[in-house]
């Protein structure tokens, strides 16, 4: 089993419980809540969470015998608009964590409608809106940060002291947190709020004190929202089978209600020593070799094309430092579902996978293509980057100057100190695409690129302070692209690309408006092939006018910075 306390009850688990009593599996933070779940929406995040989180819950309970609330019947619970409810519900579908819900499969918003939420799982995940991100480690050169950028811009406020660059530059992988960092953070978060989370979970007998809470299997298993069992090179194990006092219970026979405080010790001591493997994990990366990887990441270093990320299953692959480069990667060069693209700029970074999760941050002046995103999305601190994606949705922070071309079944959402955003619909195409859309769960026929949802210009959620007397006001939104300035984007066909699939074309339906706009370039370009083919030239002129266009194209290519992805791709 996990850890050393399973003789709390030495009756269980029985001899032929496949999992070996030794430590070998940790308790760890699932990072998709964290990463992906929080909302700025001031009204989720509570003082006295537990207080006030127990009264919710005993008036939805007393209220509601389903146990699964829908937009219209959570708003008058939290005082939100239905609008605002049902964006709390589909964030919560896009992190959860058990995909037999029927709500991680409902696609359309009428399905997640009518669907609705469970009241664990939402109390959890409102429980977490207390959660502060890690701060950055310090920079120890800020001379050399005030050589990236301009001291000043034209954007520059409040909250913009530092470009987002700048930031990104101040945070590189060397000074920001790494994932053992931020599984630390929450783990110490979780150890400090479990005995509050597990009161949410619980059912009282009759004392009604908290020595009478006791938590069923069910309930038990609502955690997996938030913790797994799992080490690098194993799959996730359900909590209930690692857990002494619920392992191989029968499904049939429901195991009895284990005590509250019983399960918080067990967690309490799971969190303690998967803390010191951390610590410990860390202490031995940091006494070593300074190149060593982190071990749950998969990376990429800078200036270079042509890396093979190191195989692990725990943690996404970071596809990190791509500068003045292309970078390609397909299915079969990614080990997991989630991806991190971290401080990249000036390249062309190609993601032709299913994904579940997908994270940018901190990238400029770049174009970055993401195949397909079956859960969630998150564009953060980037600069002049345009990012092409199919995706369930997208979440778009403290960005400046960026284009989206999205397909994207649900709405996009922008929060933080945004400037000069502009989306678009999808516009491009690689031969396996639609059958990456299908394998996780994204609708061509949604998508609602031009509906963005703009939230508060300050994140609760960063641990930064703000200026004070600063009032949260709306973040700024997204203009549409003008569909005459709308193309479609190549992506180059490798002759290496494995199994090549069906797809020939956009599988996002365009707007009538982008349809047009894409129709007349198309007959714009064959009446100029028209003219050049029918001009009646003598050869020399045909030679001038050939090396005319070839030195145009060519100014092109370097004035838009292509050569340098033509090179790239050339070498591989």
């Amino acid at each position: 089993m996990t850890d050393p306390t399973a003789d709390e009850q030495p009756s269980e688990p029985p001899p032929s419980t496949p999992t070996p009593a030794a430590p070998t599996y940790h308790l760890y933070p699932r990072r998709e809540p964290f990463e992906h779940g929080l909302l700025p929406i001031p009204k989720l995040i509570f003082s006295d969470g537990a207080q006030t989180l127990s009264q919710l819950k005993s008036s939805i309970l007393a209220s509601n015998s389903t146990h699964r609330l829908t937009p219209e019947t959570l708003a008058p619970f939290l005082q939100l608009s239905v609008e605002h409810a049902r964006l709390l519900i589909e964030t919560i579908s896009s992190v959860l964590h058990d995909d037999s819900d029927p709500l991680v499969k409902a696609g359309a918003p009428k399905e997640i409608d009518e669907i609705g939420v469970n009241v664990f799982d939402l109390l959890i995940f409102l429980y977490i809106q207390s959660y502060k991100r890690l701060l950055p480690k310090g920079h120890k050169d800020s001379a050399a940060v005030a050589d990236v950028w301009p001291s000043t811009s034209a954007f520059d406020g409040f909250l913009s002291a530092l470009s987002p660059l700048q930031l990104v530059r101040s945070n590189s992988r060397r000074f920001m947190p790494s994932q053992a960092d931020e599984e630390a953070h929450q783990l110490s978060y979780l150890q400090k709020h479990m005995a509050n989370i597990l009161s949410l979970l619980a059912d009282s007998t009759e004392g009604g004190d908290d020595d009478s809470l006791v938590l069923s299997v069910d309930k038990f298993e609502h955690l997996e929202f938030l913790i797994y069992f799992g080490e690098k090179g194993s799959a996730k194990i359900s909590l209930s089978q690692n857990a002494p006092f619920f392992a191989n219970s029968d499904p049939d026979m429901p195991a009895v209600p284990v005590p509250a405080s019983q399960i918080l010790d067990w967690l309490l001591q799971n969190i303690s020593s998967t803390l010191e493997h951390i610590a410990d994990r860390v202490s031995l990366k940091e006494s070593g070799p300074s190149s060593s990887p982190d071990p749950d990441v998969q990376m990429a270093d800078a200036g270079t094309s042509s890396l093979k990320p190191s195989i692990c299953t725990r943690g996404p692959s970071f596809i990190e430092g791509i500068s003045k480069s292309s970078y390609v990667k397909q299915a079969s060069d990614l080990k997991g579902t989630s991806v991190k693209v971290v401080n990249c700029h000036e390249s062309v970074i190609y993601i032709l996978a299913p994904l579940r999760y997908a994270t940018i941050y901190g990238c400029s002046d770049a174009t970055i293509v993401i195949g397909a995103v079956g859960k969630a999305i998150r564009v953060e601190h980037c600069e002049r980057v345009h990012l092409i994606t199919a995706a369930r949705r997208i979440c778009i922070a403290n960005c400046r100057e960026c284009v989206f071309f999205l397909g994207v079944n649900q709405q996009p959402l922008i929060v933080g100190d945004n400037h000069k955003l502009q989306v678009a619909p999808f516009n491009t195409y690689y031969s396996q695409l639609e059958e990456h859309m299908s394998q996780v769960g994204v609708d061509p026929n949604i998508n609602r690129w031009d509906e963005p949802v703009t939230l508060g210009l300050l994140d609760p959620h960063d641990s930064l302070s703000h200026p004070a007397g600063v009032s949260d006001v709306q973040a700024e939104s997204a203009s549409r692209v003008d569909p005459d300035q709308f193309t479609n984007f190549v992506i180059p066909n490798w002759s290496k690309i494995e199994n090549a699939g069906p797809t020939k074309d956009n599988p996002f339906p365009l707007p009538d408006a982008y349809l047009a706009s894409q129709q007349k370039n198309i007959k714009s370009l064959a009446e100029v092939k028209q003219i050049l083919r029918e001009t009646q030239l003598e050869e020399s002129r045909k030679r001038e006018l050939s090396s005319a266009l070839h030195a145009c194209f060519k100014d092109w290519l370097y004035a838009s910075g292509n050569i340098r992805q033509l090179y790239c791709l050339q070498g591989e």
